[in-house]
This record gives C-alpha cells, sequence and structure tokens, in this order.
C-alpha cells in the first residue's frame, strides 16, 4: 500500500496565478476601452467639439466582477450633453431637440469584439 501525504496549501500558487490572469484581463479590457472612447468620440455630433473630446472610460473591480464605464465629462449647467444629444431635450422656449442615437451603434462592435474574444478564450479552454 502507498500512502501519501501532503501538509499545507497552495494558497500562495493559485493567489498568484490569479493575480496574474486579473492582469490580462484588465489589459485586454484597457485596450477595449481606449477603442470605445475613440469610436465614441468619432460618433459624437459637434458642435464645439467638447463633448466629443470628454470621453473617458473606468475599469472597475467589484464582487469578482470587472467592468468597463464609458463616461462623459461634458457638463453644462449640471446637464450631461453626451446624454441630452442622445435622448433629446427641451428648450426654454418650450420646443423639442430631437435625439440622436449615436452611442448605441458606436459602442456596439467594441463590446461585440468583447463577447468573441470571452466566448473563444472559454471554448479553448
Amino acid at each position: 500500500m502507498i500512502t501519501i501525504k501532503q501538509k499545507g496549501d497552495f494558497s500562495k500558487a493559485t493567489g498568484y496565478l490569479e493575480k496574474i490572469r486579473g492582469v490580462a484581463k484588465l489589459s485586454l479590457l484597457d485596450k477595449y476601452g481606449r477603442e470605445g472612447v475613440a469610436a465614441l468620440s468619432s460618433a459624437t455630433p459637434l458642435d464645439s467639439g467638447l463633448t466629443a473630446v470628454s470621453w473617458y472610460y473606468e475599469i472597475e473591480r467589484r464582487n469578482g466582477t470587472v467592468i468597463i464605464n464609458f463616461k462623459n465629462s461634458h457638463i453644462n449647467d449640471g446637464v450631461p450633453i453626451a446624454i441630452i444629444l442622445q435622448y433629446g431635450h427641451g428648450t426654454r422656449q418650450g420646443g423639442w431637440v430631437q435625439g440622436r442615437d449615436y452611442i448605441n451603434p458606436a459602442i456596439q462592435p467594441i463590446f461585440d469584439r468583447i463577447v468573441e474574444e470571452a466566448w473563444k478564450e472559454v471554448t479553448e479552454l
């Protein structure tokens, strides 16, 4: 009879591998974050151009998930300009300026590539 005894655990090795995996995923998300900002900037309707150059992204890690948040810092009198361009807005004279769906068509190809790459990684395991 053969008996194998093992003392300790692999927590340090497992922790290290998890950290490496997290860094690899963050660099991939960073790539898509930059692509998303470029797509949003080029699709943003231009007036002064300030809204188009105000796109940025943040990568957030929370509860075992990683999220890319695309944001726009152009705010005028408390109003996020990117949002009113997307959805429309009322005027001071009681009129309505129709919005233009520019965010979804610009960012959808980025989301599609993220899904495609994630699916490829999962199926190659």
